[in-house]
């Protein structure tokens, strides 16, 4: 996304919730894991990184599921549109790009958690795939609960 998109709107199904990004997302990632197939209904999901501060929602409140020990994801109460994943604790959150005003300008960047990628489901590019417990986000949010629980 360039400057010329900014800045970065979308929101849910039925309009009670909107959100503004006031800077480009860093990543665009295609993710494959088994949570993310659950909660979007879907075989994978694609989420945009963004440094969580930079988010405003401009109408309406999230809900929140803490969908594992070490993340939540925030939905419209209302119509149940998935809006976003984050890390507890961390600075970072994914916004699901199916809710963008324009999706078509944030193509995914790499894919995550493809151990868990669908036999049938063939996505013919050179992004770079990574495992769920190779990547350093889920790998310092797991150690901070690990270390928490200690």
């Amino acid at each position: 996304m360039s400057e010329k998109t900014m800045p970065v709107t979308g929101g849910c199904l039925c309009g009670a919730v909107r959100y503004e990004a006031g800077e480009p997302p860093r990543n665009v990632v295609y993710c494959h894991c088994r949570i993310c197939q659950k909660s979007q209904g879907n075989v994978f999901s694609v989420g945009a990184e963004f440094r969580g501060d930079t988010l405003a929602l401009t109408r309406g409140e999230l809900k929140f599921y803490k969908s594992s020990d070490i993340a939540e994801r925030g939905f419209c109460a209302d119509c149940g549109t998935p809006i976003l994943f984050r890390y507890l604790g961390s600075e970072v959150i994914y916004v699901w790009v199916g809710t963008f005003d324009e999706p078509d300008k944030a193509p995914p960047t790499r894919h995550f958690g493809i151990e868990s990628q669908v036999s049938w489901l063939t996505i013919d590019d050179d992004l770079p795939r990574t495992r769920t417990e190779d990547d350093p986000d889920f790998t310092a949010a797991k150690a901070t609960v690990e270390h928490d629980q200690d």
